[in-house]
């Protein structure tokens, strides 16, 4: 086990380090220059040339990559180019509400697949099976975002259930949170949940057409049990997979969402720092979007030997 783990923590750091050259490189060849656009354009070249400086922009690209990427290994994300405050206050706040709705995304996304996968599955050709499968194919079409309208149309405005958007804050209390963040979480977690349904219903009845489902049943146990004693175990490798991509949608929906709903989360504040072209800020929000992804696909990984111990011992 402990090979199997350090493989993957090596892949993961390996990940991590590649991503972050990645999201500097693409920063330094983007037009702009942070110091004119803090500026402004009338601003004279000697008061851009001591901006520039006092930024550390006019090190470098060598020297403020590693400047950067040292400065995360003891904890300091920098400061602000707009803002002149320090990165992390900005992203603690839209972390609060990012990391919530993405988690509230995804229960909501796996709840409803298992649900449908595994209930049309036991009625495979069934009437209720080819509905399901209708349902989640309409599903999958929809974009999120056109959704999230229409999610704030009915329910906010018609109904008046729920609030249209932004975020009171937690400390307005929990059931007033969760009220706001429970439409973007339904817009999110529909297209992902729908997706997720198809292949957790392919997955199962891949899995019962095995010879020892079938055995199982020739012994007597019951369709019922053999669902969840043999099938649904080893028919959650693929799911699992797929789990793992879809927090990476969900993280990417987020900047779309949020912005739907005025949401002050990590999707706000990146492209509010990518129109101040306040790049520490972009590089550090998107580095730690990429991080979510990599640890979310390693704990994945780790959870493949749990189901499957074959993947373990091929990696011995």
């Amino acid at each position: 086990m402990s090979v199997f783990f350090a493989k993957r923590f090596l892949t993961l750091l390996a990940t991590l380090v590649g991503a972050s050259v990645v999201i500097f490189t693409v920063m330094e060849i983007l037009p702009g220059d942070p110091a004119l656009v803090i500026l402004g354009v009338d601003a004279s070249e000697d008061a851009i040339q001591a901006l520039t400086k006092e930024l550390g922009l006019d090190k470098s690209a060598v020297e403020r990559y590693f400047g950067w990427i040292f400065g995360l290994l003891q904890g300091e994300l920098g400061n602000s180019y707009a803002y002149k405050v320090p990165v992390w206050e900005l992203v603690e706040g839209a972390l609060k509400i990012t990391v919530p709705l993405a988690i509230m995304s995804m229960i909501l996304s796996v709840t409803l697949a298992l649900v449908i996968g595994l209930y049309a599955a036991a009625n495979h050709n069934k009437t209720s099976d080819i509905t399901l499968m209708g349902f989640s194919q309409l599903g999958i079409s929809v974009p999120n975002f056109w959704l999230a309208v229409l999610l704030i149309i009915f329910f906010a405005v018609n109904l008046r259930w729920l609030p249209p958007g932004g975020f009171p804050g937690w400390e307005a209390g929990f059931w007033a949170c969760f009220k706001a963040l429970l439409l973007p979480a339904i817009a999110l977690a529909t297209v992902q949940g729908a997706i997720l349904a198809r292949i957790t219903r392919s997955s199962v009845l891949e899995v019962y057409r095995e010879d020892y489902v079938r055995t199982a049943r020739a012994k007597g146990l019951s369709r019922r049990a053999t669902l969840w004693l043999h099938v649904l175990r080893n028919a959650m490798i693929p799911v699992l997979t797929v789990m793992g991509l879809q927090f990476a949608n969900l993280l990417a929906g987020t900047v779309v969402i949020e912005n739907v709903f005025h949401l002050p989360g990590l999707g706000s504040t990146v492209l509010k720092a990518i129109n101040n072209r306040d790049t520490i800020v972009v590089e550090n929000v998107v580095l730690m979007l990429a991080g979510m992804v990599v640890v979310t696909n390693f704990v994945v990984d780790l959870l493949y030997a749990v189901i499957d111990p074959r993947l373990k011992a091929h990696d011995l």
